[in-house]
């Protein structure tokens, strides 16, 4: 009998907004991890900094610390030093770690916050921020010409027995980095009772370190791996984190705390467990270091965030930059400007005056210190801080819906999508006129704006196969019915 199979084709590796991902045991696979690695190792010797060597770092989604091994061996073959982690932990401390050993690159391990089955690659730039097209294209041309290539690798326990892998555990480090600019003591003196929920993450833990052996009180929710993720997406975002609200809302909290899988992401709720959207703690944040910290550097803000941004920045007068969606593009802008925060939709925020990067910890610390010091000025409990906050930023209601599509013809129908949106400009959405369409930079949707400010964006995903749509209005009935046609614009 004749076989008419096929050789199965290498996938094709291209990094999206952040970092490539992949359906684990499809075209996530050792041999992939291992391209991936080899690109990296490629682009560090380009750059003749290959004696800086690289940082490895991963998650607690399934095999997360194999893949990351695998990476580890072809970079030790070409004699690049690796500091790998000893455990699951955060994606920035990866980025930390960069920093303070001036390395040449850093790799995690992670799929943040996609399904359980998945599983990716990010890449980290010597600043500690997410490589940049600069740095990303090389090593996708490089991945590109090894399909079907075997990637040479020297076993792990050799490596490091050879000292060119040595492993790292970032708390210290990253505890020491937080003190510079969070004040850890007054935060672990307050007498509030806070919830914590990592969604069975790599920040599991975390924060209750950072705040044991004091007065505050913090309950941790799914601290154990699980790399099921309880069967949500492990994004801090409801329905996934509905239990924790549903806590908050029995009470006996002050404040709900969330992150994603990686603990790059943050999330948040009041007291009463309503949840704070993304969109709330980006202008939160941005009034937070304003109002209480006095700074009035820029902040870096993508395309589908919020319209708070530019208010606050004319209220207090610092500029705004509006970037699209990644924080490929973000960190690199918050290093060219000088930003103070940088922010994404999707509940990641960068500092500053900390990395300039994501980090769900950091910005759950600063909104923790925010809502102190709103509570010393006599604005308590944190529903009251969030109804006084938008009397200064003005209204933002807001919400975004996925819309999934089978992996196999999706790049179809971004393309079906996005031409049916330049082809067909609506004149009219959720009954006010469309005043300004924006087609969005990156070429992968639009966003349109009514009479009244509020806006509907449409947006394919470099990642996933979905296409989101993203609505931010004046009130809730404008920002349903924004959804609802942005939706059917979005589904032909």
């Amino acid at each position: 009998m004749t076989s008419t199979a096929q050789p199965r084709r290498a996938p094709a590796i291209i990094f999206g907004t952040d970092g490539w991902r992949a359906r684990t045991a499809d075209d996530y696979t050792f041999e992939s991890v291992r391209r991936c690695a080899d690109g990296v190792a490629e682009q560090v010797e380009g750059r003749g900094e290959a004696a800086k060597g690289v940082v490895i770092a991963f998650d607690r989604r399934f095999a997360s610390e194999h893949f990351a091994a695998a990476a580890a061996e072809v970079l030790a073959a070409r004699g690049i030093p690796v500091a790998l982690a000893t455990a699951a932990v955060p994606t920035q401390m990866s980025s930390l770690e960069v920093v303070l050993r001036g390395a040449a690159a850093g790799i995690v391990i992670t799929a943040s916050h996609n399904p359980w089955t998945d599983n990716g690659f990010k890449v980290k730039a010597p600043t500690g921020a997410a490589a940049g097209a600069e740095m990303l294209k090389p090593i996708e041309a490089r991945i590109a010409r090894t399909a079907g290539i075997e990637i040479e690798r020297r076993p792990l326990a050799d490596a490091e027995a050879a000292g060119l892998v040595t492993r790292f555990d970032p708390y210290d480090a990253y505890e020491a980095h937080v003190r510079k600019t969070v004040d850890l003591d007054a935060l672990r003196a307050a007498d509030v009772s806070v919830l914590v929920e990592p969604l069975w993450g790599a920040g599991a833990g975390w924060i209750s370190r950072l705040l044991g052996g004091g007065r505050i009180r913090v309950t941790e929710l799914h601290q154990e791996r699980n790399p099921y993720f309880g069967g949500v997406n492990p994004e801090p975002i409801r329905p996934n984190v509905n239990e924790a609200l549903a806590r908050l809302a029995a009470g006996g909290f002050d404040l709900g705390l969330m992150l994603d899988g990686d603990a790059d992401r943050a999330g948040a709720a009041d007291e009463r467990g309503v949840f704070i959207h993304q969109l709330q703690v980006t202008g939160l944040l941005a009034y937070y270091l304003a109002e209480h910290r006095g700074w009035r550097d820029p902040v870096v803000y993508s395309v589908n965030n919020t319209s708070m941004v530019p208010r606050l920045g004319a209220r207090y007068g610092f500029d705004v930059h509006e970037v699209p969606v990644g924080f490929k593009f973000i960190g690199p802008k918050m290093i060219e400007t000088g930003a103070m925060l940088g922010a994404e939709e999707s509940g990641g925020f960068g500092l500053g005056m900390h990395l300039p990067e994501r980090d769900g910890i950091y910005a759950d610390l600063l909104l923790l210190d925010l809502f102190l010091r709103e509570r010393a000025r006599g604005v308590w409990p944190v529903s009251k801080a969030i109804e006084h906050f938008h009397q200064v930023a003005g209204p933002s209601f807001y919400l975004r819906t996925d819309l999934h599509f089978e992996r196999a013809g999706y790049d179809a129908v971004k393309e079906r999508i996005v031409e049916g949106l330049r082809a067909a400009t609506p004149a009219e959405l959720a009954g006010q006129a469309v005043v300004r369409t924006q087609a969005l930079s990156t070429g992968d949707g639009y966003k349109f704006f009514v009479e009244d400010g509020s806006w509907v964006m449409i947006r394919t995903s470099g990642t996933e196969p979905l296409c989101r749509v993203y609505a931010e209005a004046t009130s809730e009935p404008t920002r349903d019915r924004l959804l609802a046609d942005g939706e059917r614009l979005a589904r032909g």
